[in-house]
């Protein structure tokens, strides 16, 4: 559906200005569709994010600094996050023997397994992304990481 029926409006200053407003509008709804999916493994997409980077370093441990550091919307409160990892067992937290100011963040077995389950069913999640091509979604980066670049 054209944006302008999504968002009822029929005129924009330039095509910059509505491809502004579509990535925004196009992001929320991706964060939409994926926040419906993540809910019935009991995670957000921001503690999906979370476990993702872990995972990534996995079995090395992270410090906060360094996950704040990737995670995908930078506004996260990452500290609040991991907390409530932690509280479900998907991750750890242990003081380093070494230096007692710095934190050690591990995935722990169980927040492997809630990511392979997710990994598992991937196909329902990605069916959102089904709509365009291969060589679309290439050309779609491309573009994206000029615009950022």
């Amino acid at each position: 559906m054209p944006l302008e029926k999504d968002i009822q409006q029929e005129k924009f200053q330039s095509e910059h200005h509505k491809a502004s407003i579509n990535i925004l509008y196009t992001g929320s709804w991706l964060y939409n569709v994926n926040a419906a999916y993540l809910k019935k493994f009991t995670i957000t997409p921001e503690q999906f994010n979370v476990l993702r980077i872990l995972r990534g370093n996995h079995p090395t441990p992270m410090m906060l600094a360094e996950i704040t550091a990737r995670m995908i919307d930078k506004n996260s409160n990452c500290t609040r996050l991991v907390e409530k990892l932690r509280h479900k067992g998907f991750i750890s937290r242990e003081i380093c023997k070494n230096n007692r100011r710095k934190v050690d963040i591990s995935i722990t077995d169980k927040g492997l397994q809630v990511l392979k389950r997710i990994d598992a069913d991937q196909s329902v999640w990605i069916q959102a992304m089904g709509k365009i091509s291969k060589a679309d979604a290439k050309e779609l980066n491309r573009i994206l990481d000029k615009l950022r670049g």
